[in-house]
């Protein structure tokens, strides 16, 4: 997904017109990097609680970490370790960072822990699960502190590779999958 500091001009000798509906078209595809696709209809499981409202969305672009282990099947595998992601706003301004926990810090230095409630299968093999989460402030006060719960949506990539790690070779190994989400961070309703 491009974000809109991506997108670049055709060479010198195109109408206005074919530029406007090029830029036209871009803009149908792509939503601005902080803000949630809402044409995509959220399955039921991811839900929040009645009493929790949306907040605010950002845009993540990172990695999903995964390491080569033994399944326990005497066979071997990628295993999810962390995510590893910058998270954007709106106006496409870093605003904070993804990573283990999972965790949500933001540049404040708030921050909240997730517990995973619900999932979802992403739009493509390749894309990781859609997921509802129970958080918790695990920083100051700030950005952060008062989130309730965050669903990860719109995921595009970040799944292990289709191929096995091989055996002891890779023991131990650890990869980077690129992804792209969009996190909205519910907190409680007010009366």
């Amino acid at each position: 997904m491009k974000t809109r500091s991506q997108l670049s001009f055709p060479a010198p000798g195109f109408t206005l017109a074919v530029i406007c509906a090029g830029l036209l078209s871009a803009c149908a595809v792509s939503q601005p990097s902080g803000q949630a696709d809402t044409t995509k209809p959220v399955p039921a499981v991811l839900k929040p609680a009645d009493n929790e409202r949306a907040a605010f969305t950002w845009h993540a672009v990172g990695s999903q970490i995964y390491e080569c282990r033994a399944d326990g099947k005497g066979g071997w595998a990628w295993v999810f370790i962390a995510p590893e992601a910058d998270l954007f706003n709106q106006k496409d301004e870093k605003v904070g960072t993804h990573g283990a926990g999972p965790g949500w810090t933001a540049l404040d230095g708030s921050r909240s822990v997730g517990t995973v409630k619900a999932r979802a299968n992403g739009e493509r093999a390749a894309d990781i699960p859609l997921l509802l989460l129970s958080t918790k402030s695990a920083g100051g006060a700030g950005k952060m502190a008062g989130v309730t719960s965050v669903q990860r949506l719109n995921t595009e990539g970040g799944n292990a590779p289709a191929r096995g790690c091989a055996a002891q070779a890779d023991a131990g190994k650890r990869i980077k999958e690129g992804y792209t989400a969009d996190y909205v961070f519910f907190t409680a309703a007010k009366p």
